[in-house]
């Protein structure tokens, strides 16, 4: 006894379906114009996301000693540049690069704070953050985030702070340009 294998086109197997189910060209015709229907409904979602600005919303309930508001919605599409940036100066401190980081600050009138800022990211350093504001004001761009820390060396636990990043954009390259955080 000899077997062979036998393979359908996917098209024949519809086919074959359509005529053992008994669905009607109507049928068949509003299936596939519900289809297109959601599918230009996403697709007309997406185009209406990428004209919106990076916040999509922002709750009317705030923090009442920062101010902050206590939720935020960001557009999926954002260019996410300056968060990627943010995100990378915010590892380097966390990972104890604090002076290569603010090497250009050390140069002019911000080197007290520079090494304030150095010195007080290595006794409460960072362990993690999310972005809960986002500021435009051309050319700058500020993050606000909240943080959580470490408690000072010798005392267990952590605690959660608000804390900013400030970005510069120098000829269509953003820069970080100041760090705000309360220790």
């Amino acid at each position: 006894m000899r077997v062979t294998a036998v393979t359908y086109h996917p098209f024949l197997i519809a086919l074959h379906l359509h005529e053992s189910m008994g669905f009607s060209r109507v049928q068949i015709a509003i299936a596939v114009g519900a289809g297109v229907l959601v599918l230009m409904i996403f697709f007309g979602y997406l185009m209406w996301l990428n004209g919106q600005g990076p916040v999509l919303s922002v709750s009317e309930d705030r923090d009442p000693l920062s101010g902050t508001p206590n939720s935020i919605s960001l557009n999926p599409l954002r260019d996410r540049s300056t968060e990627r940036l943010a995100a990378k100066y915010l590892d380097a401190l966390r990972d104890g690069h604090c002076q290569e980081q603010l090497a250009e600050w050390e140069k002019d009138y911000r080197k007290k704070y520079a090494a304030f800022i150095c010195a007080s990211e290595a006794q409460h350093p960072l362990i993690s953050w999310k972005i809960v504001d986002w500021e435009d004001a051309p050319p700058l761009r500020i993050l606000h985030y909240r943080g959580k820390r470490l408690n000072a060396p010798g005392q267990p636990g952590t605690y959660k702070e608000l804390f900013s990043v400030t970005l510069e954009d120098k000829s269509g390259e953003w820069v970080v340009t100041k760090y705000d955080a309360m220790y």
